[in-house]
């Protein structure tokens, strides 16, 4: 039976009762200490009394897949006509537009220190096609692109597909395949009615993959239901823990996830039922170490829906090894749209998922936002393209955050980077900002500004910040004189504040735009972060190659920072911030080592620099790789060869065992030779009697005193 709120199986509303007793004097403090209520003249955000009500509701189905590489890629029920993917609801219109002060060429002209700055954005380092319309059978716009970088991987999600590459050569290592997919076997909502807006995040703390999307508890209903795939092991391929989600009766629409280390945050816009109603943004914390575990997992939501006049929010998301203070909590920033008094509503969300009746989320902090002009606020569709009609403008969608709200603690402060499109100088622009101490106060903007250098229309950003505290803008690109672009920008750590100031660079020029598809674009995009090198960033959107109706393409691209200088912040690597700033030592596990005995030891006080505590001497290793990555095979049947080689480092120089897994039913497979030191020419023999389709093999080599394993993958494909 599907959870609803008057569901006690699995999904219940507690009810906190403050006792009438206190009186109404005591209730109204108890309100305002938790940040609840907010003066006129800070804030217009006031929203609904509701601390004394805790939403809290348990997965109502949860299980183990098998690995994702086994399954079909897609079946016949994923297939639909093109269509609009669904709309994201209008949040209503409030700002009341006021000069910009803080546009970066006005600054360039004020701040005589720009001049010093020669602007060298560095061209990408890698730049290829992600997963094109019709988006494994969705054949709907927009993609809602969006991706995530691991240790080895790059996943990419769009609308009701995603698709796995190996980060280091590009190449395809399964799909693309439907979301669906992944939920074969699961029944009901998340393997039958998926509907979208996906989002795919990479846990570099546990070294994990998340992949979610809503859907809908009945095929007539508003979208009422979430669905959270945790992968068991960093392999995206891999098999998943899946949860199915009920958050009630009303449309949850535009859910944007994090990670933080407690739990996996989440951000809603709530309408009616019937979607014509904007009901205000609602948290959700959804229990991560039980999901973790592939155990049934609770989520809390303390307040919400908030109300029609509060503006969304989106969850930090962490990045970097630096982890918050310990029970930080977990920070929304909102949208500054209030009618006067614009500020970035900075909201703490302390969840316990042991007594749900004591998590709290309020309001913490008022920063103010820089005055802006509202872009498009009338009609989302206002951003042209060239070659066609302006009936066929893209949307702005100026009324929200944009993905990712991207958190990183450098030790001696905090940083969350965000940026939304406004409108500047008749076009669109820009505007990011950094906000400074966001769990621990005073939250301060430490530096916002709109980038609009010139009179072609940039929106739909993603920003990011490295470890060493550089800073990047991925975005689109439009007028009347070009067809969609996907470019990026940003800043060092060293330029002078307020700029992007080592310019922009081109990741792909489009050749071609979009004409009708409800006018939709986006409707957001992402750029990530290396968790090895902490310092180059992967950005991910969509573009059209033919101007059509249905026709669009996505890209993926890296590029680094050029920056000479060191990290200007103590070094968020673990092992650096635990010798080198011992006193703050914000990360849990560093300070848990560094705190007892052995780091009073003389080497350690003697050894403050990271570069005096080396890291031991690598052990021999391999890795293993396979070319080509796909062969195909048509009927009747056939053999094909792939070669496999092994290539040692750290001077090892053991015979690797080969062997293969994932081959279809009948399928065989031989390598000569076997163990090898160098190549290995793979055989499979496919006869026709095999199933057809796509599949991914996985080739495991063992060698070497311990042993050492490790994996490679390719694709068969049986037509």
């Amino acid at each position: 039976m599907k959870p609803s709120l008057n569901s006690r199986s699995a999904f219940f509303l507690l009810r906190l009762v403050l006792a009438l007793s206190f009186g109404s004097a005591a209730l109204l403090l108890g309100l305002l200490s938790l940040g609840l209520f907010s003066g006129s003249s800070v804030s217009a955000q006031n929203p609904k009394a509701e601390a004394n009500t805790v939403y809290t509701g348990t997965s109502y189905k949860n299980d183990v897949s098998r690995p994702v590489r086994e399954m079909a890629p897609w079946s016949a029920r994923d297939g639909k006509d093109e269509h609009e993917a669904n709309e994201n609801p209008k949040v209503p219109h409030r700002h009341v537009d006021s000069l910009d002060p803080v546009i970066q060429h006005q600054h360039a002209q004020q701040t005589s220190t720009l001049a010093t700055v020669s602007p060298a954005m560095a061209a990408a380092l890698t730049n290829f096609d992600g997963i094109p319309f019709p988006g494994v059978g969705c054949n709907c716009a927009p993609p809602d692109t969006n991706g995530a970088v691991g240790k080895t991987q790059f996943v990419q999600i769009v609308n009701e597909g995603y698709q796995v590459f190996d980060k280091n050569t590009t190449a395809s290592i399964l799909g693309p395949n439907s979301i669906a997919s992944i939920w074969s076997g699961f029944g009901g909502a998340c393997e039958l009615r998926g509907n979208g807006d996906p989002v795919v995040l990479y846990d570099h703390l546990a070294d994990r993959w998340l992949i979610s999307q809503f859907a809908k508890a009945t095929s007539t209903g508003p979208v009422t239901d979430e669905c959270i795939a945790i992968s068991t092991t960093s392999d995206a391929t891999g098999s998943y823990a899946r949860y199915g989600f009920h958050l009630g009766s009303n449309f949850y629409d535009y859910p944007h996830l994090s990670v933080w280390p407690d739990g996996y945050y989440m951000s809603m816009n709530v309408f009616n039922a019937a979607g014509t109603s904007y009901l205000g943004p609602q948290a959700f914390a959804f229990d991560r170490a039980q999901m973790l575990a592939g155990q049934p997992a609770t989520f809390v939501s303390p307040a919400g829906p908030l109300g029609g006049s509060v503006d969304p929010f989106l969850p930090a998301d962490l990045d970097g090894p630096t982890l918050p203070a310990a029970g930080a909590p977990a920070t929304f920033v909102g949208f500054p749209g209030q009618i006067s008094n614009a500020n970035y509503t900075t909201y703490h969300f302390h969840a316990d998922f042991t007594t749900p009746a004591n998590s709290t989320f309020g309001t913490f902090a008022f920063p103010p936002a820089a005055g802006y002009t509202s872009l498009c606020p009338t009609t989302r569709a206002c951003v042209p393209q060239s070659g066609v009609s302006s009936s066929s403008n893209l949307d702005g969608i100026g009324d929200r955050l944009m993905f990712r709200l991207a958190y990183r603690n450098f030790g001696d402060h905090e940083s969350v980077v965000g940026n939304y499109s406004v409108s500047a100088g008749g076009v669109a622009g820009i505007r990011w900002f950094e906000l400074r101490n966001v769990t621990s106060g005073p939250v301060t903007v430490y530096q916002e500004s709109t980038y609009q250098p010139d009179t072609t229309w940039r929106w739909m950003g993603s920003v990011a910040m490295d470890g060493q505290g550089n800073m990047a803008l991925g975005f689109s690109a439009s007028s009347t004189a070009i067809k969609p672009q996907l470019r990026y920008a940003g800043r060092l750590a060293t330029d002078p504040l307020n700029v992007l100031g080592q310019g922009e660079a081109h990741l792909f020029d489009g050749t071609g735009s979009q004409s009708g598809t409800g006018n939709r674009w986006g409707d957001y995009a992402s750029l990530t972060v290396d968790p090895v090198d902490d310092s180059t960033f992967w950005f991910t959107s969509e573009y059209y190659s033919t101007t059509a109706t249905f026709s669009w393409r996505t890209r993926i691209g890296s590029f680094k920072l050029a920056t000479a200088s060191p990290t200007p912040t103590p070094s968020p690597s673990p092992t650096a911030t635990a010798t080198a700033t011992p006193a703050p030592s914000p990360t849990p596990t560093a300070t848990a080592t560094a705190t007892p005995g052995p780091s009073a030891t003389p080497t350690a006080t003697a050894s403050p620099s990271p570069t005096a505590t080396p890291t031991p001497t690598p052990a021999p290793d391999f890795t293993l790789s396979i070319s080509p990555s796909s062969r195909s095979v048509n009927r009747p049947g056939g053999t094909v060869t792939y070669t496999v080689t092994v290539s040692p480092t750290n001077g090892f120089n053991s015979p690797v065992s080969l062997s293969v897994s994932g081959l279809p039913s009948g399928v065989t497979a031989s390598f000569n030779p076997n163990p090898t030191t160098t190549t290995s020419t793979m055989t499979v023999n496919v006869p026709s009697s095999s199933p057809r389709g796509t599949f991914t093999l996985t080739v495991t080599g063992s060698g070497g005193t311990p042993t050492i394993t490790q994996t490679a993958t390719a694709t068969l494909i049986h037509k």
